[in-house]
């Protein structure tokens, strides 16, 4: 399952946003993915999300396989919300 976002934070995807991401996504047992510019990595590495260096008004993808996948984007794009990293 495969969700789209727009980052709209002015300095992009940053940090802070991007740990609490990673941290939410190893919670659950599901393999989760961030997509950027065709590059399709991990969501459960800081390291290998930051290294993606996401600017503003860029679309994403955030994909999770597995059982319940609704759930973890749901609190995906919670932390999202929560961060003002993107806008509803």
């Amino acid at each position: 399952m495969k969700v789209s976002y727009i980052i709209s934070d002015p300095v992009g995807l940053h940090a802070r946003p991007a740990t609490v991401m990673v941290q939410v996504a190893q919670k659950y047992p599901n393999d989760s993915f961030i997509i950027f510019n065709d590059k399709k990595v991990t969501l459960k590495s800081i390291m290998i999300v930051m290294s993606l260096g996401i600017p503003s008004q860029s679309k994403i993808e955030i994909e999770v396989n597995g059982d319940n996948p609704e759930v973890v984007h749901e609190a995906i794009k919670n932390v999202l919300i929560e961060h003002q990293v993107i806008s509803v």
